[in-house]
């Protein structure tokens, strides 16, 4: 009862519809239609418009999220806000930068390492 049948080849269309079912998740999608992922990802590379299918389908998951994220940022949550700078405002500036200060000489200290040599 609980075997899956394999008789019956899943169509493209299938699996195209269960990705977008499932949200995007392949692990939920193979699980749902009785396949491996290899043979997911064997499908989708050989078949244009099943790559299409899912492309597309990735495309509206980011843009429903997105949505989501200038909700959070309209009412006023200043963490999706300091993302959306991060991500989409780094042409103007708005990226974190790591200042590194170093001190002294790295090759001396490095050949006073190798010799033994203290100060």
């Amino acid at each position: 009862m609980g075997c899956v049948n394999r008789t019956k080849k899943i169509t493209n269309d299938e699996i195209a519809t269960m990705y977008e079912k499932k949200g995007g998740n392949v692990s939920a999608t193979c699980t749902a239609l009785g396949m491996d992922r290899k043979t997911f990802y064997n499908r989708k590379e050989k078949n244009k418009a099943l790559r299409d299918k899912i492309n597309e389908t990735d495309e509206s998951l980011i843009d429903f999220a997105e949505s989501k994220l200038m909700e959070h940022i309209n009412d006023g949550d200043v963490t999706s806000l300091i993302f959306f700078l991060k991500t989409k405002g780094k042409k103007r500036g708005y990226v974190e930068r790591v200042e590194n200060e170093i001190s002294g000489n790295a090759f001396e200290n490095l050949m006073k390492e190798v010799t033994g040599e203290d100060s």
